[in-house]
């Protein structure tokens, strides 16, 4: 599923205009965007958690060159599905 056909889903289960469900999904994005920026934590009940981790630095291999490299610290966004999510893929 991708963002439009996900828009559409959402339009249609709330009896809103795709424009509307749009912007609804952008905002959503976005709030959640600014809040790991900042490093906050979202959780979303039973859906799950998105929260911002530090990733230590490490050495890596070329792999044309099998030279070694390091790669640099940096954060990365994580997500850890709710109960009612993993229930529902299982």
């Amino acid at each position: 599923m991708n963002k439009s056909e996900l828009v559409e889903a959402m339009a249609t289960a709330a009896g809103i205009s795709k424009a509307q469900a749009d912007k609804a999904l952008t905002g959503a994005l976005d709030a959640i965007t600014d809040a790991l920026a900042k490093g906050d934590k979202v959780t979303l009940v039973g859906f799950g958690t998105f929260s911002v981790a530090e990733r230590a630095a490490r050495q890596g291999r070329n792999p044309q060159t099998g030279k070694t490299i390091t790669i640099a610290a940096r954060k990365v966004a994580r997500f850890k599905p709710g109960s009612k999510l993993a229930e529902a893929v299982k």
